[in-house]
C-alpha cells in the first residue's frame, strides 16, 4: 500500500513539472539577451532547408545564430535602429506583411461586385455588346483612283457572291486583308468605343444574322455579318477575371487604405495603432511571421554594420588590400599562365599602333578609358577592344597570337587589322592581377576579426538540454 501510495505521487509530481514547464524555453542567453527555441528553431530551419548546399547540424549552427546576434546587438549599442532610412525601409516591409490582414475576402468580393455592376450599367446603357465578324478590303487613304476603283470593284463582287448564299467565313479566310480572317472574321465580343465610330456604327444598328452593304472606315472597305447582341456578362462567368483586374492594377491595396481610414474615424486610432495591434495578433497566432518581422528588422541593422566594418573597407582599404596580398602572395597562383593585355581590331592599319602608343604608360585599370576617349570619343568607332586576363580558351585572337594554339578568328568586315598588347604572367605579380579574389578573401579576414573582437568579452550562455529538444518537441 505504501509503495503504490509514492507510485501515484511521483506520477503526480512528474505531471506537475511537466504542466509547469515552459511551452517555449530559454536555449541561450547573449550578453543577457534572453534568445527562446522558437527563434533559433526560426532561423536554424530557414536556413537549412533541403536545397542548402552547406547544410549545418543543430550544434553546427549555434556558432553561427550566435555571430549574427551579436551583430545586431553591435548595432543595436550603435543606434542604428535610429537611422531613419533603415527604419522606414524596415516599417515598409513589416506593413506589407500586416495590411493584407486588414481586409477579407469579403471585401474584395463586395469591390469585385462593385466594379461588375458599374462595368454592367456602362456597357447596357450604351447599347451592351456585339460580336462582329468582317471581310476587309484593305485601301490607302492616300490611294489613287485607279486604286480605289480596283477595291471598290473587289468588295463588290464579294457582297455579290453573298448575297448569292456564299459562306461568310470561307470568304473572310480566304480574302481579309487582317488577322481575323483566320478566325473567319470574328472580332470577338466588342462594346462602344472599342472601335472606329463608322464602323461602330454600323454594328449597332444590326440585328443578329445581317449582312451590311460594304462601307469604308479609315483602314479600308468592310463587309460586316453581326454574330450575336446581347448585354453584359452574367457575373459568376467573368468573376475570376475581375479578381486578377483587382490584383493586377493595385485595388486591393485600395481597399485596405479605405478600411483603416474607416477604422480610423471610427476608433480614433491612428493607423500606426491599428497596424500594431493587428500585427501583435497575428504575432500571437503564428510565430514564424513574428520571426519573419523581427529578422528583417535585425537584419537591416547588421548589414549595414557588416557594411560599415567589413564591406567598404574591403572595397575601399588599398594599404590593407595591398599588405594582405602580399603576405598571402603564394596562395594567389594559377595553374596556367594569363595574358594580362588587350585583344583588339582596329579599321586603319595606322591605329594597330597607335593603339599601343596610347596605352604605353598608362596603369592597366586606365586602358580602357584611355582607348575610349582617344579612339573611339565621336560617332565612328575606329577600334574594337577586349581586355583582360586571358587563360587558353578565353579569346580567340590571344590564343592564336600569344598562345601560338592553331586556331580560327573570325574576320570582321569593317575592322580587318587585329593584334594584341600586353604582357604574358606566368604567376600574379601586382594586387590588380588578382583583386577580385584577394577582396574576396580580405572581406573574410576582416569579417573573422569583426566576430572574434565581438565574441571576447561575450557573455553567452547556452542550454544543451533545450538545444537537444530543437525540432523534436
Amino acid at each position: 500500500m505504501k509503495t503504490k501510495a509514492i507510485s501515484i505521487m511521483l506520477l503526480l509530481i512528474a505531471t506537475m513539472a511537466n504542466a509547469q514547464a515552459p511551452a517555449d524555453p530559454i536555449i541561450m542567453t547573449i550578453n543577457g539577451e534572453a534568445v527562446p527555441r522558437s527563434e533559433f528553431e526560426y532561423s536554424y530551419n530557414k536556413n537549412n532547408t533541403d536545397g542548402v548546399i552547406d547544410k549545418k547540424t543543430v550544434e553546427e549552427y549555434v556558432d553561427l545564430f550566435v555571430n549574427y546576434k551579436l551583430k545586431v546587438q553591435a548595432a543595436m549599442n550603435a543606434k542604428l535602429d535610429t537611422i531613419q532610412s533603415l527604419m522606414k525601409e524596415y516599417a515598409s516591409y513589416r506593413d506589407q506583411q500586416i495590411r493584407p490582414a486588414m481586409i477579407s475576402d469579403d471585401d474584395v468580393e463586395a469591390k469585385a461586385r462593385e466594379i461588375y455592376e458599374q462595368t454592367r450599367h456602362r456597357i447596357d446603357s450604351a447599347g451592351g455588346l456585339v460580336k462582329p465578324a468582317h471581310i476587309l478590303i484593305r485601301m490607302d487613304q492616300k490611294a489613287t483612283d485607279k486604286q480605289q476603283a480596283e477595291a471598290k470593284q473587289r468588295v463588290d463582287s464579294l457582297y455579290d457572291v453573298l448575297q448569292k448564299g456564299g459562306d461568310f467565313a470561307e470568304l473572310a479566310r480566304k480574302f481579309s486583308a487582317d488577322r481575323s480572317g483566320q478566325n473567319g472574321g470574328e472580332l470577338g465580343w466588342i462594346e462602344k468605343g472599342y472601335t472606329v465610330p463608322e464602323f461602330e456604327q454600323v454594328i449597332y444598328s444590326m440585328k443578329p444574322g445581317d449582312i451590311s452593304k460594304p462601307f469604308t472606315t479609315q483602314f479600308g472597305w468592310h463587309i460586316v455579318k453581326l454574330i450575336d447582341k446581347q448585354n453584359f456578362f452574367p457575373y459568376d462567368s467573368v468573376h475570376n477575371d475581375i479578381l486578377r483586374f483587382i490584383e493586377q492594377r493595385g485595388i486591393r491595396n485600395q481597399i485596405i487604405n479605405q478600411k483603416i481610414e474607416a477604422a480610423c474615424k471610427a476608433t480614433g486610432k491612428t493607423e500606426e495603432q491599428l497596424l500594431a495591434e493587428k500585427r501583435a495578433e497575428m504575432e500571437a497566432a503564428d510565430s514564424d511571421l513574428k520571426y519573419l518581422i523581427k529578422e528583417y528588422h535585425d537584419g537591416v541593422l547588421a548589414i549595414e554594420l557588416t557594411q560599415q566594418k567589413v564591406w567598404q573597407k574591403s572595397q575601399n582599404d588599398t594599404e590593407g588590400l595591398n599588405k594582405y596580398f602580399q603576405k598571402h602572395k603564394k596562395e594567389y597562383k594559377w595553374q596556367e599562365p594569363r595574358f594580362k593585355g588587350i585583344a583588339y581590331r582596329t579599321r586603319n592599319v595606322e591605329d594597330v599602333k597607335a593603339v599601343q602608343k596610347a596605352i604605353k604608360k598608362v596603369p592597366f585599370d586606365k586602358w580602357a578609358q584611355v582607348l575610349r576617349e582617344t579612339f573611339n570619343n565621336d560617332s565612328i568607332l575606329r577600334i574594337r577592344v577586349e581586355k583582360g586576363y586571358f587563360k587558353k580558351g578565353d579569346n580567340a585572337i590571344v590564343d592564336r597570337d600569344v598562345f601560338k594554339k592553331d586556331t580560327t578568328v573570325n574576320e570582321l568586315k569593317d575592322y580587318p587589322n587585329i593584334a594584341v598588347y600586353g604582357k604574358l604572367l606566368k604567376a600574379p605579380k601586382a594586387l590588380e592581377d588578382v583583386k577580385g579574389a584577394v577582396t574576396n578573401d580580405y572581406s573574410e579576414y576582416l569579417m573573422d576579426l569583426w566576430v572574434t573582437e565581438l565574441r571576447k568579452d561575450a557573455i553567452i550562455e547556452l542550454d544543451k538540454k533545450v538545444l537537444a529538444t530543437v525540432n523534436k518537441h
